[in-house]
Order: C-alpha cells, then sequence, then structure tokens
C-alpha cells in the first residue's frame, strides 16, 4: 500500500482504529489483508506498531511500502507480525535495490488484492492480470519487507 494506505499518511484515528480491530477478537473482518508490524526505531529505540497490507504465500510475508519506517528494519533487528489474531517475532529483510524481486511479489499480490492496485496506479489487463509496465513504474518507489514466519 502507499504511504497512506501503510501507515504512513493513514490519519492518526484510522491508524488507532485499524490496530484495535487487529488486536480484538473482531480482527477477522480485516486481518486477511492488514496485519500489524512492530518495530524498535534505529534512533529513538521507541517501539512503533503500524497496520499494513500483505501478501503471504505460505510461510513467506511480503509487505509493500512507500514509507520511510521500513529504514528501521535491517537483517539482524526482530520485528512482530499480528497476522489473524496470532503474533510472530520474526526477523525481516527490507528489499529495496532488487526491484524485479519487488516487482515479481507485488504483481503477485496485486493479482490477488485488486483493492491495493489504485495505492500503485496500478490497472489490470482482459484477463485480470496487473499490467507489467504499470508494476515495472510502481517499484521505483517501493520497498518491499520480507519475513518468514515460523
Amino acid at each position: 500500500m502507499s504511504s497512506t494506505a501503510s501507515g504512513g499518511g493513514m490519519p492518526p484515528l484510522m491508524n488507532k482504529t485499524m490496530k484495535f480491530v487487529l488486536r480484538s477478537p473482531l480482527h477477522g473482518i480485516i486481518s486477511s489483508y492488514i496485519l500489524l508490524i512492530t518495530f524498535t526505531g534505529r534512533k529513538s529505540g521507541k517501539t512503533y506498531t503500524t497496520p499494513v497490507s500483505y501478501y503471504r504465500a505460505d510461510d513467506q510475508v511480503a509487505i509493500f511500502t512507500h514509507a520511510n519506517w521500513w529504514k528501521n528494519i535491517h537483517g539482524d533487528t526482530p520485528i512482530t507480525l499480528r497476522i489473524r489474531g496470532r503474533d510472530y517475532r520474526v526477523i525481516a529483510e527490507a528489499v529495496a535495490e532488487d526491484k524485479s524481486a519487488i516487482a515479481e511479489v507485488l504483481a503477485e499480490h496485486l493479482t490477488k488484492s485488486h483493492f491495493d492496485a489504485k495505492f500503485y496506479n496500478v490497472t489490470y489487463d482482459e484477463q485480470g492480470n496487473p499490467k507489467p509496465e504499470e508494476v515495472e513504474k510502481a517499484v521505483e518507489t517501493v520497498v518491499m519487507i520480507r519475513a518468514q514466519l515460523n
């Protein structure tokens, strides 16, 4: 999702509401496509939690963002992902430079989540697939966070 949809520019009330719902027994209404990511700020040492859309294939999770919070995610830092009411403590990897890897997973995500396409200015072809040239353009400003669930 864009910084607006991934917590970076989300209105504070919406952010609080999403966090509340995702931590409650009602999480099922949105937890199939929104998770909570909790991480520690590199400089501040503060703990941050933000709702983000995600793509899951088996035990692999990918999160896409335009917001700068991703810079707090590096290979040796544990984070927590709250997915469908369950917390996973994982080591995540930020992928910023490998645009072809980002484009491949983003296209898979957008194939399943047409709602998110608007955040990337991506439209679909006649077969319902994201247009590759638009995905390629989108990933110029997108970072992917990857994590393996236990």
